[in-house]
């Protein structure tokens, strides 16, 4: 890529505070300057933010669909709708996102992640894969398919993590089950993140975990155990695991609904912005104007009703996904939990690069890095978005 390109009058967002007047520029796909003054070098294209802010384009940790497709429908086609869908709201890279399914599905949708990977010019970037289950509590399962729900098979999951080569990139389990510590070993010992998810664990499974290499938590809050009671007796669950034990991350879905205002100002509280990852978990609703949708694959997935700004199963016992898109999640946390616009885009960005260890590529605008940038306005609007120094979306 040889093109040079210059953003000029904006404000930019780093990961401590914000630059006022200034200028980006862009060359062979990486930020080559940053500067509160005029930018000498030529461009062959300028983009005048209008002072409008100019941020680290947004990474989405764990999704699973948006614009009526969902990539458990396994086809090239529907992974770049997804990726082209959420781009559009700032989503520069993302991690698609399985559901609970047979060995044989999770085997094709590796592989069409595979084409899909080397077609993908027009949306989000695809950093790998996240596997969620089918390693789960059944009293956790949410709106998982129990059909698949099972225990950690040696078998199973290596033949996966071997055919699947460096594909995988994080893998979540509940870490109570029977196999699931020695699961996690193999997995750190392969470069995939384990992460706990679906689960009733209590402390002292926790702190095993973690020690196996479970260091987040998935989609925090949502179908994992609190205190509970053993004849008589109160055990920390997960959630209180997780506030108690600094080092492990967790990703929210911070759209409003899935937690209200005061969870996530408690989650900001507690754990802060260097270990909070704002997620969508995002289903093919998502960007769809709708009031009825599928989770999972159009082939044997649950239909759903979308209402409230949500998914919810159709008794409305539960929610059943959500709707999201990044730029909603930060706003909800600036303009509803009140958190600073730094910290809340660095939630979206740094620290989703760090737990997934892309951090000396992504997630700041800094010399050298990856020129994946977001132009947006006051109310995260977003004007522009650039991915690897190419514009894919602009309003300006």
């Amino acid at each position: 890529m040889s093109q040079k390109l210059k953003i000029i009058n904006g404000r930019i967002i780093t990961s401590h505070r914000i630059i006022d007047h200034a200028n980006v520029l862009v060359s062979d796909g990486v930020i080559k300057e940053i500067s509160d003054k005029k930018i000498s070098s030529k461009a062959d294209v300028t983009i005048d933010a209008k002072g409008n802010y100019i941020s680290p384009g947004f990474i989405d940790i764990h999704v699973h669909g948006g614009g009526g497709s969902d990539f458990m429908d396994g086809t090239v086609k529907d992974f770049l709708t997804i990726a082209e869908t959420h781009l559009q709201h700032g989503t520069t890279s993302m991690v698609p996102t399985t559901l609970t399914a047979e060995k044989e599905n999770l085997l094709n949708i590796l592989s069409v992640y595979s084409h899909a990977h080397t077609q993908n010019k027009n949306g989000a970037q695809f950093l790998g894969m996240h596997i969620e289950g089918p390693y789960f509590a059944m009293s956790q399962k949410g709106a998982q398919d129990a059909r698949y729900i099972r225990k950690p098979d040696k078998k199973e999951y290596s033949e996966i993590i071997k055919k699947a080569g460096d594909i995988i990139i994080r893998w979540s389990a509940a870490p109570e089950l029977e196999g699931a510590q020695e699961f996690g070993s193999y997995l750190t010992a392969n470069n995939i993140l384990p992460a706990i998810a679906h689960t009733d664990a209590v402390y002292e499974e926790v702190v095993k975990a973690f020690e196996n290499g479970y260091t987040l938590a998935t989609h925090f809050y949502s179908a994992m155990s609190g205190v509970t009671r053993k004849n008589a007796y109160r055990y920390a669950g997960v959630i209180e695991s997780v506030y108690l034990m600094d080092a492990i991350d967790v990703e929210i879905i911070a759209d409003g609904v899935h937690l209200p205002a005061p969870l996530l100002q408690l989650v900001y509280k507690i754990k802060g912005p260097d270990r909070i990852a704002l997620i969508t978990d995002a289903m093919r609703a998502a960007a769809v104007n709708t009031n009825e949708s599928i989770l999972g694959s159009k082939k044997n997935g649950m239909k759903v009703l979308v209402e409230d700004g949500v998914a919810k199963l159709p008794d409305r016992s539960s929610f059943a996904g959500s709707i999201a898109t990044t730029d909603r999640l930060v706003r909800t946390m600036t303009q509803i939990a009140g958190v600073p616009l730094v910290e809340a885009v660095r939630m979206m960005t740094l620290t989703p690069a760090r737990i997934m260890k892309k951090e000396k590529q992504k997630g700041s605008i800094a010399v050298g890095k990856d020129a994946d940038i977001v132009i947006f306005d006051e109310d995260i609007n977003i004007q522009s978005v650039i991915v690897g120094g190419e514009i894919l979306y602009d309003t300006l």
